[in-house]
């Protein structure tokens, strides 16, 4: 079966170029209506250009629709602004694939807070504040498809990107509670781990590599994940042509009591506390909790 999206309106953040306008791209040839936003900033967030407009155009060339947009996901007026726009020309928005990022790495001894707190407003704050501008329009509808970008880094740690990986890890956060509470309202969150080669890899990736990981090669990964039977609350990675999923789990644990349930009785219990047998991936956070008293009740 055909994944199509006719009918739909999508938003793609930090479209300009690299994966977003990949997405935009694929989103229109699979008749989405689609929002291009991009600040047009350099890798670092400084600067402007007209990134989305040259986006636009590309979809109208193949007879797609779009619209260009130059509003800061950080500045969360102009992402209400951005989707009011969006319905007034096409009367609903249904997906929102929020990739638009920055990087200013450097290693946490070197790091100046205000770039760590840039980072962190752009893909985590800013993230946030494009779905909030979707939000009551996906509820409204009963409908919407929401993407969030989050790395390798954010899930398991980078050498000089704390800023970033923490920015990530909590889009990996925000999935799960959003995801709880739209559920109702057929909303359905993912996130998406992706590795590509675009303007902000260049440096990092050997020239070999950098073809190998071709941005076309996530769109895929990233389409399903915002159609219309898409799954709901998954962390998915994708690179290069190979797709897996990554999970936050919680191994079984040990109840400790009497002398135990001190810091020497955590380090002598240790092995069995990290003992992965039998580990559950929780569905809600409140999992844990009854995870606890259910070893109570046992014990």
């Amino acid at each position: 079966m055909s994944i199509r999206f006719d009918g739909r309106v999508a938003i793609v953040t930090g479209a300009g170029g690299g994966l977003g306008r990949q997405y935009a791209l694929e989103l229109a040839r699979r008749g989405a209506k689609v929002v291009v936003n991009d600040l047009g900033g350099a890798r670092d967030g400084t600067g402007h250009s007209d990134a989305a407009l040259k986006v636009v155009e590309e979809i109208e060339a193949f007879g797609g629709e779009a619209m260009s947009n130059g509003g800061s996901v950080a500045e969360y007026d102009q992402m209400v602004e951005m989707v009011a726009r969006a319905k007034e020309r096409w009367g609903g928005v249904h997906v929102i694939i929020n990739n638009a990022g920055v990087l200013r790495d450097k290693t946490f001894a070197k790091m100046e807070p205000a770039d760590f707190e840039f980072v962190i407003r752009v893909h985590l704050i800013g993230s946030a504040f494009a779905t909030k501008a979707c939000w009551d329009t996906f509820r409204e509808q009963n409908y919407g498809r929401v993407l969030m970008t989050a790395s390798s880094t954010g899930l398991f740690g980078n050498f000089g990107q704390a800023n970033y990986g923490a920015a990530k890890m909590g889009l990996a956060g925000l999935t799960k509670t959003l995801y709880i509470e739209g559920a109702k309202h057929d909303i359905r969150v993912n996130t998406l781990a992706p590795t590509a080669g675009t303007r902000m890899t260049e440096d990092l990736f050997p020239a070999e590599a950098f073809k190998l990981f071709d941005p076309a090669k996530v769109v895929p990964a990233a389409l399903f994940l915002v159609s219309e039977d898409a799954p709901t609350n998954q962390i998915v990675a994708s690179g290069a042509g190979v797709t897996a999923t990554s999970y936050v789990t919680l191994t079984p644990g040990k109840l400790l009591t009497g002398d135990d349930l001190s810091p020497e009785g955590v380090a002598a219990n240790w092995a069995a506390i990290s003992d992965r047998t039998g580990e559950i991936v929780p569905k809600t956070g409140s999992e844990q909790g009854m995870m606890a008293a259910k070893a109570l009740q046992a014990g």
